[in-house]
């Protein structure tokens, strides 16, 4: 059965392959697995059916058959479970690729996601400026503490796996910010990520997605 998942009708991130939704987008392709796509407005991610599937009205969410997930770590991981190439047979290898996707989400993502909303949402506000320093200090420190151990290996540990795919997914977003120009070897890391075949098509079909809805 071909798994459906949600993504943004017309997203903030205006077609950079930012959203959530690329993720499971790009571990699907790299995995082989075809897979439709259902879109949604903001509108409709606050209504009854949306919420019977995600309880906090956001995107990505995944159904096959009878199964339904939310969260975008919840389900790579059900992917990556499910199909070879993005977890090591090896139990140690796996295990450590899934340490991976955890240190991606909940200890590099969180201050990077802190100073994305900041710039949205407080701005206008008159600690701004003065707090502005505090969360890019925060986000250069995970980046440090990060790149100090990676040192000029192509991956996190040995071959691409979805512990790859998340980091570079979370890296991605202070792109252009100049935190992540500071450590070169991040920054070559993210780009191994972004050449890699299934991440060009799972951004070209985001990126159709915003085309379209600017036509």
């Amino acid at each position: 059965m071909t798994p459906i998942i949600t993504a943004f009708a017309r997203s903030p991130d205006r077609g950079q392959g930012l959203a959530r939704d690329m993720r499971v987008r790009w571990a699907l392709e790299e995995v082989g697995q075809a897979y439709d796509t259902r879109l949604l407005s903001f509108d409709e991610m606050k209504q009854p059916a949306h919420l019977a599937l995600h309880p906090f009205g956001q995107i990505p969410t995944y159904q096959e058959g009878d199964l339904a997930l939310f969260e975008s770590g919840a389900i790579l991981l059900h992917v990556a479970q499910r199909h070879p190439g993005l977890l090591p047979e090896e139990a140690n290898a796996r295990a450590r690729a899934i340490m991976w996707i955890f240190a991606s989400l909940n200890t590099v993502e969180p201050p990077i996601a802190e100073w994305e909303q900041a710039a949205y949402l407080e701005r206008d506000r008159p600690w701004h400026q003065a707090r502005l320093p505090l969360l890019e200090k925060r986000i250069r420190d995970r980046l440090e503490q990060l790149s100090r151990p990676f040192g000029e290996a192509d991956w996190l540990d040995g071959t691409f796996s979805a512990g790859d795919l998340l980091m570079v997914s979370v890296l991605r977003r202070p792109e252009g910010s100049g935190m992540l120009e500071t450590f070169p070897n991040l920054r070559a890391y993210v780009a191994r990520g972004k050449a890699r075949p299934a991440y060009r098509r799972a951004f070209e079909a985001q990126r159709a997605v915003f085309t379209a809805s600017q036509g």
